[in-house]
């Protein structure tokens, strides 16, 4: 029983192995630099901060609803001279006029502290739309938050591309100076002994040298290329050359995608809860105009160094000793029957706003479903012509092997053998930029469908 026990674990510990081994062997280098891109880099940093933004000011239109809470408390000394009459409170302002025929000092400590408490209970749904039209700002916020982070993805894809691209050519180009170096050296064996002329070393030569200054050019261009994705990653360093017979021998199972645009998409995301925010601010604008009906309700306290006998004291702590409270609550309604024209004419504005970024978003939307049905016709032909062009690559490495041994043979001369040596080398390139358009042309569709899990899985 034992035993047996001892080999469930035994093979349950091999499979988790194999299953962690298959899980990075089917991540691609590109899922790696994502993760690095996310955590640093700074546009995506600004995007979030702006989304969070939006959701503070979504959360202060909230506390507009609720009840306005006011205090305010003065100690002065001053004067109470007092004349019969009327006058308007104004907001921060205190009366401290007295009675006349009083006696003492001239001057004395007046206290006051009051408190009041204001709530809107019924606007006509100002506030409500008001709300929604924060909501719908988050909401868009955050569709172009993602619809950036898209756009990052294929930069990032694009990049990498490039640099593939750049390093495949390197090595293509190595290959080039491998096969003139041979070339020159039988050459040069052949004209020592007397069976090749001395030009047919020079020419040999010659081109062997072009090839090694191709080399210089494009190992300048790869670094340039890797240059460009450390800014993307932060200086981190891309294990590339990993990606380089993925990037070359793309698989059908790579065409097999959505070929439609989903409105969900987060460009189309962000401009429909655009158009949301400026129709709920529409609305909002024209309830403006409608009467407020607000509850009140308010407690002032005051004190006074003028005893009840008009005795005036110019004593600070007297000023705490004759005081009285009042207290008031009540229902008003305000209305600036002003607003009915130019409230009416901002909603309206904002109405034709709405409706404009409506056709906006079905501009869009047309012209990324047509992007993405050209894009995939050509998807179809280029998938087909990197198949073609490796088959031409092979082919012609094979025939250049046999045209070699003719030529070590003396069965054939050197301009034809650089002749075919072109040919390979002309193959060979049109093979890696097949391979480059495909891959771009899949980083277009990704962004266009929002999913790049295959693009960042296989490279």
């Amino acid at each position: 029983m034992k035993r047996i026990l001892v080999a469930v674990f035994g093979i349950g510990a091999f499979l988790a192995n194999c299953q962690a081994v298959f899980a990075q062997q089917s991540e691609g280098q590109l899922n790696s630099l994502w993760e690095e891109v996310q955590s640093s880099y700074p546009g995506l940093q600004s995007r979030e901060a702006t989304v969070e933004s939006a959701k503070m000011e979504e959360r202060s239109v909230f506390g507009e609803r609720l009840p306005q809470l006011r205090a305010q408390a003065q100690n002065s000394y001053a004067t109470f001279e007092g004349i019969s009459g009327a006058f308007f409170p104004q907001p921060g302002l205190f009366n401290v006029s007295g009675a006349n025929a009083l006696t003492g000092p001239s001057w004395t400590f007046n206290t006051y502290a009051s408190s009041t408490l204001e709530w809107e209970i019924f606007s006509f749904g100002k506030y409500h739309n008001k709300s929604k039209a924060a909501k719908a700002k988050t909401q868009s916020a955050q569709g172009e938050r993602e619809a950036y982070g898209l756009h990052l993805k294929k930069e990032l894809s694009q990049r990498y591309l490039q640099l593939l691209f750049k390093e495949t050519k390197l090595e293509s180009n190595q290959q080039n100076v491998d096969r003139l170096n041979t070339i020159r050296t039988i050459t040069s064996a052949l004209a020592k002994a007397g069976l090749k002329s001395a030009a047919d070393s020079l020419l040999a030569s010659s081109s062997y040298n072009q090839a090694i200054g191709d080399n210089e050019k494009l190992q300048g261009e790869k670094q340039a290329a890797l240059i460009q994705l450390l800014e993307l990653t932060s200086g981190n360093q891309a294990s590339y050359i990993n990606s380089v017979p993925s990037f070359l021998n793309p698989m059908a199972v790579s065409l097999n995608k959505a070929n439609e645009v989903n409105s969900s998409h987060p460009v189309l995301t962000s401009l429909d809860e655009h158009r949301k925010r400026l129709d709920y601010q529409s609305k909002s604008e024209a309830r403006a105009a409608l009467p407020s009906i607000k509850l009140i309700g308010g407690y002032a306290y005051r004190g006074v160094g003028i005893g009840e006998d008009g005795t005036v004291s110019n004593n600070w702590n007297d000023g705490f000793s004759n005081s009285v409270s009042n207290g008031l609550v009540g229902v008003g309604i305000t209305w600036n029957i002003s607003d009915l024209y130019t409230q009416k004419q901002r909603a309206g504005s904002l109405e034709k706003q709405a409706e404009s970024e409506g056709h906006r978003y079905k501009q869009y939307e047309q012209q990324m479903q047509a992007e993405l049905a050209s894009i995939q016709n050509k998807l179809l032909r280029q998938y087909t012509e990197v198949k073609k062009t490796n088959e031409a690559q092979q082919q012609a490495n094979d025939a250049y092997e046999m045209y070699l041994s003719r030529y070590k043979s003396g069965l054939m001369d050197l301009s034809n053998l650089l002749q075919i040596q072109i040919f390979v080398e002309q193959a060979e390139k049109k093979h890696i930029d097949a391979a480059y358009d495909f891959w771009m042309l899949m980083a277009s569709e990704a962004e266009l469908i929002a999913d790049f899990s295959h693009l960042f899985n296989t490279l």
